[in-house]
């Protein structure tokens, strides 16, 4: 139902915005004299894609645009990739990646709509699609997080489908919580201006904030569950679990960052208009954050074969050292210190007794001691297991 209110919301919006394209916001730049850069077929609300006198803009459009073929590249790599996973742990994750690129794939393109100059239309998709896609994004991070739990300790966890329903419940909550927000300000906005729709764009910063705590939930979340991670025995969800506390951690950084200055740093420095740079450049740093330290090391953990447990090497060195000897090894040294230990005197008392036809055999060929000057004569010689003989009474054993 909320879905259906946002579309109605949204089509409100657009014919509202369309009215307002001959009466442009105070903010807009002044559309009588074109800024170096751009001609004089671009449209006013564009100026900041192309104006050399103001680069940020162009910078982040730079910026932006090899991000997302960065982005669409890794897409492909993954989806080329996808088929060759055999294992069923790493099959799990799978549709939780791709649902990851989208999100990333969203975010550097919503930093054109800070890019560009603010109208209705513009305003909600701001308002709607940052908190919705930074969302998704650390939705993916938490699920991942619960699934690496379960698999770090008996290398088995949750199914993908299971991990994946989880990361769309997650981000469904903010979905709603902005759907809820657009629809209450703007009928706060309607009341206070009297007018049959309230501007989208006018709006506090503290207010934009605010709608964000959930999203700063899942970040701290997704900082926090993969920590135990990092204290199991399986190697392979150890790496997973440290990419996702590295991306987590240099997310934290963006956002306190963005925050200060949105909230207190430019208005202390008396620089009011830098208000949708920073949000801009929250958008970008963060999106990178995700390629470089999350996205990248997933395609390279794809490339890996086989689950290795961390003291693998270890256990087998030591179950080699304490295996003991064969059998037949045994009997070997057993019987040459014997041979070589006996006293003259036994060994004449031993000669006079039958021997057991078993006494030299020790299962390996020949069965018969044999010096290495008769081991060429003997050579061609078949050799026969010995039998006990059906006289018992010729043996004294």
């Amino acid at each position: 139902m909320a879905y259906y209110l946002l579309i109605l919301c949204l089509v409100s919006y657009l014919k509202d915005g369309f009215a307002q394209n001959s009466s442009l916001p105070p903010n807009l730049p002044n559309t009588t004299a074109w800024p170096a850069g751009c001609g004089q077929d671009v449209k006013s609300f564009y100026f900041a894609l192309c104006d050399l006198t103001a680069a940020w803009g162009i910078v982040l459009e730079a910026v932006t645009s090899l991000g997302i073929i960065c982005t669409i590249v890794l897409g492909l790599i993954f989806v080329a990739l996808a088929p060759s996973v055999s294992q069923d742990a790493r099959k799990g994750t799978l549709a939780l990646n791709f649902l990851f690129l989208i999100g990333v794939l969203g975010l550097f393109s919503l930093v054109f709509a800070f890019i560009i100059a603010p109208t209705s239309t513009v305003c909600i998709v701001r308002r709607f699609l940052f908190g919705v896609l930074f969302a998704q994004c650390f939705a993916c991070l938490v699920a991942h997080s619960v699934r690496l739990n379960y698999l770090v300790l008996q290398n088995r966890g949750p199914g993908g489908c299971m991990v994946f329903l989880l990361a769309i419940g997650l981000f469904l909550v903010e979905a709603v919580i902005n759907v809820e927000w657009l629809l209450i300000t703007n009928v706060r906005e309607t009341i206070q201006d009297i007018q049959p729709f309230g501007h989208p764009c006018n709006i506090t910063n503290q207010d934009f904030v605010t709608a964000l705590v959930y999203v700063m939930f899942l970040i701290v979340a997704s900082l926090v569950i993969p920590c135990p991670v990092l204290c199991g025995h399986y190697l392979q969800w150890k790496r997973h679990g440290k990419h996702i506390v590295v991306t987590a951690f240099f997310s934290l950084l963006i956002w306190v960052a963005w925050i200060i200055m949105y909230l207190y740093g430019n208005e202390r420095l008396g620089h009011t208009t830098w208000d949708d740079p920073v949000l801009a450049i929250a958008l970008v740093s963060n999106a990178w954050v995700f390629v470089l330290f999350y996205i990248i090391p997933q395609l390279m953990e794809m490339t890996r074969s086989g689950y290795k447990y961390e003291d693998d090497t270890l256990n087998i060195l030591k179950r080699h050292s304490d295996t003991p000897q064969s059998i037949i090894m045994e009997n070997r040294a057993f019987s040459m210190d014997n041979l070589e230990g006996e006293e003259p005197v036994n060994y004449r008392r031993d000669q006079d007794k039958p021997v057991s036809p078993y006494s030299n055999y020790t299962g390996l060929y020949p069965t018969l001691p044999l010096h290495p000057g008769d081991m060429e004569t003997v050579s061609h010689i078949p050799v026969h297991l010995p039998r006990i003989s059906m006289e018992p009474w010729r043996y004294h054993l």
